[in-house]
């Protein structure tokens, strides 16, 4: 009888440890994902389901459902679904009845795809604004830089031995909306280290300070990094100021129009490298003369005005001699006309662009603070965002605004639950919620 009773009280000790669901996760990450989705206002996004067939899945327990999926850093949504399967409490967390079968891949898959960006922008101004109003996110040091976000296609793979498959001719059948687009591992400009690739870009404003995300934006990847400035400054400026900011961007941003539009616009500073564009180097004197191939001092010859610049022209020192001879035997000293000799031009810095002394202390020490967006574009990159496993532009960009949303979201929490870790990285967070 003991026996009997030992063992009926062994299965229901059993029984237990399988219902309570606790048990299969660990204490620091369940905590985690309880105060993060408790400090999550979701109070504006629709909470709308299927009106027809099936009793469909609430779409905000859908997003929570990807906000964890970029928090664990999974490139898929079968690791999503293995994931939550194996600790219900965190899909209990998200929202999803754990009594029930959780939702199916294409479910997942249909949610992405149809979500309309829109609400997931108006989520991270909320975010960002919550954020500012903490004393986290500021304006006054801002940077940009875009990641290349590959499509889903077998033309992006390495390994495939298909012919011209960068070829403008040959679009992938797979994603109808991506493009080609060409990515450098180096912003300096005598170095030739590209390669092309199908597939969309991911714009992004960072707070240079918090190394957090202001705004973000999603294009295809023919589209030149320099173009997005106005239109997510402008989207910024709609709901958090960026007046008298300082802007800061590597050489692929260094454009007439972007430095006029933070100067005229926005009242602020620019801090962006010279880019030189393949423009030769010539040397000068100490009053800015530059020296002819002779190793002469060339003499100046009159301004013009050219395509919105001012160039001052210098001209051989023997220009109009009679007498004189080019000790270099210039090929246009010979040439029968009264001018003779060799003539340079250098451009007047009679714009903002060209008037920055990129040589002095601050700006050096400004420009070093863009680092700060390049380990943010590295995070971005972790949480699965370098290729996609979707397809269509409403995907991509879907999937890259929650990859934002559950950063600045984890970071909100470590705020406000006065977690004393880095509010920077996952793990860290995770590991001592």
């Amino acid at each position: 009888m003991w026996k009997t009773t030992r063992k009926g009280l062994a299965v229901i000790y059993r029984q237990e440890i399988i219902n309570d669901i606790s048990l299969f996760t660990s204490a620091p990450k369940a905590t985690f994902y309880d105060k993060l989705f408790l400090n999550l206002d979701l109070s504006e996004f629709p909470d709308t389901t299927a009106r027809t067939g099936r009793r469909g899945y609430s779409k905000k327990t859908l997003l929570c459902a990807f906000i964890v999926m970029k928090c664990e850093c999974f490139s898929y949504i079968t690791d999503l679904l293995d994931y939550l399967n194996n600790n219900l409490l965190i899909a209990y967390y998200c929202g999803f009845d754990i009594t029930k079968p959780l939702p199916s891949y294409w479910t997942l898959d249909r949610f992405i795809r149809e979500l309309d960006n829109e609400l997931l922008q108006k989520l991270m101004q909320k975010i960002v604004l919550q954020a500012a109003e903490l004393g986290i996110i500021d304006t006054s040091f801002i940077a940009i830089d875009s990641t290349p976000v590959a499509a889903n296609t077998c033309q992006n793979n390495p390994k495939s031995f298909a012919k011209n498959k960068f070829s403008k001719d040959n679009h992938p059948k797979s994603d109808k909306d991506c493009k080609l687009g060409v990515h450098t591992a180096s912003n300096q400009h005598n170095e030739r280290n590209y390669e092309f690739y199908w597939g969309y870009k991911n714009h992004v404003l960072v707070d240079c300070i918090t190394g957090l995300p202001i705004c973000e934006m999603t294009t295809t990847a023919d589209v030149v990094d320099s173009t997005v400035v106005p239109d997510i400054l402008s989207q910024t400026n709609s709901f958090l100021s960026v007046d008298e900011c300082t802007f800061i961007a590597d050489k692929g941003y260094d454009v007439k129009a972007v430095y006029n539009l933070i100067k005229e616009v926005y009242h602020g500073d620019c801090v962006i490298p010279l880019n030189k564009r393949n423009s030769k180097n010539p040397k000068k004197l100490a009053s800015g003369h530059p020296i002819c191939e002779a190793g002469l001092a060339m003499h100046k010859d009159g301004k013009f005005s050219d395509n919105g610049r001012t160039r001052q022209k210098y001209c051989c020192p023997f220009k109009r001699s009679k007498s004189g001879s080019c000790p270099c035997e210039h090929k246009n000293w010979n040439n029968g006309k009264k001018t003779r000799g060799c003539t340079k031009y250098v451009t007047l810095p009679d714009d903002y662009r060209l008037s920055i002394d990129r040589e002095c202390i601050s700006f050096k020490k400004i420009y070093a603070m863009r680092t700060e967006i390049e380990r943010y574009n590295s995070r971005f990159k972790s949480t699965g965002q370098e290729r996609l496993w979707s397809h269509g532009i409403n995907a991509a960009r879907n999937l890259n605004s929650v990859a934002h949303i559950a950063i600045l979201a984890t970071a909100v929490a470590a705020v406000i639950t006065k977690s004393q870790c880095s509010y920077r990285s996952f793990r860290s967070v995770k590991r001592i919620a």
